[in-house]
């Protein structure tokens, strides 16, 4: 999701559209029902009508329910095959539970750690092990909020994210932001170092030898 984009959100005045994707003004308003020839509100539910193509969306205590949508970003495409799934059941869900997303987005990271050489069976664990290699604090602070967040998810705790859309929205950010630095960036760099003349490489190598190895 990229900085212009702005998700469906409860009582906004204008975002970007589930069904034509324009960022339009939200007209919102109540629905009702005509039971039995009587005339009522729908409890707990309304509705926003999208100024650019004039299409209903359906609120239910403040979720998007109609049209079922992914509002939350795609995959980065170098997510590793075994994070890619759970990642794509968060998304299916995140409108309707973001409680239920977050919770499988821990399980994503949970994955990831392996990903990256740690056992993956204890977050917590993992990222300090993470941190002692050189983790820089933004990246550890990424997986904290995921850890954190996804803990609270499921267990009672201090957060609250059960209608909390626009954080678990925020979550699949970080996830993507945590690829694009562990993997894709050095995916890059080591294509391009390896592209360099061969005596190039030989003369590094050599310069090399007595380096340090990292832990």
């Amino acid at each position: 999701m990229n900085a212009e984009y702005f998700p469906p959100k409860h009582k906004e005045s204008s975002f970007h559209c589930p069904y034509c994707g324009v960022l339009a003004q939200q007209t919102w308003g109540d629905l009702l029902h005509n039971v039995g020839n009587q005339i009522g509100y729908v409890d707990k539910f309304d509705a926003s009508r999208c100024g650019h193509c004039n299409k209903i969306s359906h609120w239910h205590n403040g979720l998007l329910v109609i049209p079922n949508v992914k509002t939350a970003p795609s995959a980065h495409v170098d997510m590793p095959l075994s994070v890619i799934e759970d990642y794509n059941e968060a998304r299916e869900i995140a409108n309707l539970s973001p409680r239920g997303a977050a919770a499988l987005l821990r399980l994503a990271i949970q994955k990831l750690m392996k990903e990256l050489g740690e056992p993956g069976k204890d977050i917590n664990t993992d990222i300090g092990s993470l941190v002692r290699k050189g983790l820089p604090d933004e990246i550890q602070q990424a997986f904290d909020i995921l850890r954190v967040i996804g803990n609270e998810s499921v267990h009672p705790g201090e957060l609250n994210l059960k209608d909390d859309i626009e954080t678990a929205l925020q979550l699949f950010d970080l996830i993507n932001f945590i690829i694009e630095d562990r993997i894709s960036r050095k995916a890059k760099i080591s294509s391009l170092f390896s592209r360099l003349p061969a005596g190039k490489l030989k003369g590094i190598e050599d310069r090399d030898k007595n380096k340090p190895v990292s832990p």
